[in-house]
């Protein structure tokens, strides 16, 4: 395998990329712009083959963690590579998504059904019901005092939303709502009514299932 500086100019990823767009070029030439440099006895294709490999292995599961353990990958690489993914993901869901019932939302909260912790998240939809936002509101125990509906509503208010999705994880994979889970439902709701940006649903989701707060009557 040739080094980066021994490629013509025209056939290296950027000036590839520059020339042809983004499509021409394989996932090991996309991942070597992202990581910029290899490292003493790697050049940077064979830091990306291995990127590639771990990526390929663990699917939806990898992290900083996972990444650093790659030689040649530093811990502002790992960031960035996945905030990299992070994007486009947010970005091409937001363009293509059309809410119409409660599975319609799992693609964009499917990340969390394993997490050991619960991760409450917040998805913005404008007045056709396309996703125009899906944020993480919090991490750890779901109660009223934690996910306060300023935390909520803020980027929901910022995206100038016209309904919102609530949605968390049980790490129990009991797939019935809490005592807590009701009352902040309900506190969100009372807030959305008064705020103009109603709640139209709140999802829990568990490597078994999900269940629908709409669909149960508990809304």
């Amino acid at each position: 395998m040739k080094h980066i500086k021994e490629i013509p100019d025209f056939d290296r990823p950027r000036e590839k990329l520059a020339a042809k767009g983004p499509e021409a070029l394989s996932d090991s030439e996309l991942l070597a712009i992202l990581l910029g440099r290899g490292v003493k006895g790697k050049d940077v294709f064979q830091v990306a083959r291995a990127v590639l490999r771990k990526l390929d292995k663990d699917k939806e599961k990898i992290g900083v963690k996972t990444l650093v353990s790659i030689e040649g990958v530093g811990f502002a690489k790992a960031c960035q590579i996945l905030a990299s993914f992070e994007f486009a993901r947010r970005r091409l869901l937001k363009e293509s998504l059309v809410i119409q019932k409660a599975e319609d939302v799992l693609p964009l909260i499917s990340y969390i059904a394993d997490k050991k912790q619960e991760y409450f998240l917040c998805i913005s939809l404008n007045g056709a019901n396309e996703v125009i936002g899906n944020r993480i509101v919090t991490v750890g125990l779901l109660n009223t005092n934690q996910v306060h509906p300023r935390e909520v509503f803020v980027d929901a208010i910022s995206d100038r939303a016209a309904s919102i999705i609530l949605a968390h994880n049980h790490p129990s994979g009991v797939l019935k709502p809490s005592p807590d889970d009701i009352a902040t439902t309900r506190q969100l709701v009372d807030a959305g009514k008064i705020l103009g940006i109603p709640v139209l649903d709140h999802i829990i989701i568990t490597k078994k299932g999900y269940l629908s707060f709409k669909e149960k009557g508990f809304m």
